[in-house]
């Protein structure tokens, strides 16, 4: 029997969230592997001045004990930290706190893509909607002068949109329609990172998620919205439907997973042709998606997929 620790948000104690912390550790069951329950309050993220090193020692007992680590949470300090002993340990890690962290912030996500085109020929190449970082700025300061919004404007046009860096669910998404809106909502988000995109207007309220495990897809989805809203989001009031993709949109999720160094994340693709020709550009990449939603539209069980591709991991790491 395997051993391992599921790495969780104290914070997160929602039915939503503990229900999938309930799955995987079902999951794990199902493949003969104990997974304990690891909250990052359990063990703080200290870094020691002089004399004793207790708690990354403590950390280092609970690496010691186990097989591998699930970090199911975007704790990047914590998680780097214990991924640091998980290496001296040799126990992998799944996904790296590399790329969580990639995921977790949506500019940071289309950095790494976009550097993966630099070395990539044509056909491996990812199609990226046209994004600026909206420029920095301090929360007690905010945007003290907008010219930089021409620029904005004559690049992506509008209607265009909004995200925060950090958000999920599609909750910390805006449209803007007019420069007024571009303005209002450039002054509210004032010492936050977030980012300006270019609206792929033949995809408005429609996407399809895309569930990739160990460099394969497991399921999808194609997501809709019934209520006008522009996002697809279940969670905005959005619809899903199965959806079998097509052989170019799984090679572009599974290459998107690869270039981001996930083992399992879920791929956001929007139709940039519209609905009829495939959807062929990223939207957003999941380290740690949701997947309860997919399994009630499909039946699949992705925490079932993901205990197999670690189960299969650590077999192949004792030969």
């Amino acid at each position: 029997m395997f051993h391992g620790v599921l790495v969780t948000n104290a914070f997160l104690r929602t039915d939503k969230f503990v229900e999938h912390y309930e799955w995987l550790k079902e999951a794990a069951e199902q493949y003969d592997i104990a997974l304990s329950l690891l909250e990052n309050t359990d063990l703080l993220c200290l870094i020691p001045g002089k004399g004793d090193l207790f708690v990354p020692k403590e950390l280092e007992k609970v690496v010691s004990e186990v097989d591998f680590v699930l970090f199911w949470d975007k704790d990047v300090p914590y998680g780097k930290l214990l991924q640091d002993i998980c290496k001296k340990k040799k126990v992998p890690m799944f996904n790296s706190i590399e790329a969580i962290a990639a995921c977790d912030n949506k500019m940071e996500t289309y950095r790494i893509l976009w550097e993966w085109n630099m070395t990539q020929n044509d056909s491996e190449r990812i199609p990226l909607i046209p994004t600026i970082a909206a420029p920095m700025t301090y929360a007690n300061i905010g945007y003290t002068k907008l010219d930089f919004l021409d620029k904005v404007i004559e690049t992506l046009e509008f209607p265009m949109i909004i995200k925060e860096c950090f958000g999920s669910f599609g909750m910390q998404v805006y449209i803007a329609r007019d420069k007024e809106d571009l303005i209002r909502y450039t002054k509210k988000l004032g010492g936050k990172p977030f980012l300006y995109q270019q609206m792929i207007q033949k995809s408005t309220g429609k996407d399809v998620r895309i569930q990739v495990v160990g460099g394969k897809v497991v399921a999808s989805m194609y997501r809709y919205s019934e209520n006008g809203d522009f996002r697809a989001n279940i969670t905005n009031g959005g619809s899903m439907k199965c959806y079998t993709p097509s052989q170019a949109e799984c090679e572009l999720a599974v290459r998107t997973t690869k270039a981001l160094g996930l083992d399992f994340a879920g791929v956001d693709l929007l139709f940039a042709n519209g609905t009829k020709h495939g959807a062929n550009v990223v939207c957003e990449v999941n380290s740690n998606a949701h997947f309860k939603n997919i399994f009630q539209c499909t039946n699949v069980n992705v925490a079932d997929h993901i205990m197999h591709y670690i189960k299969d991991a650590l077999v192949k790491n004792e030969h």
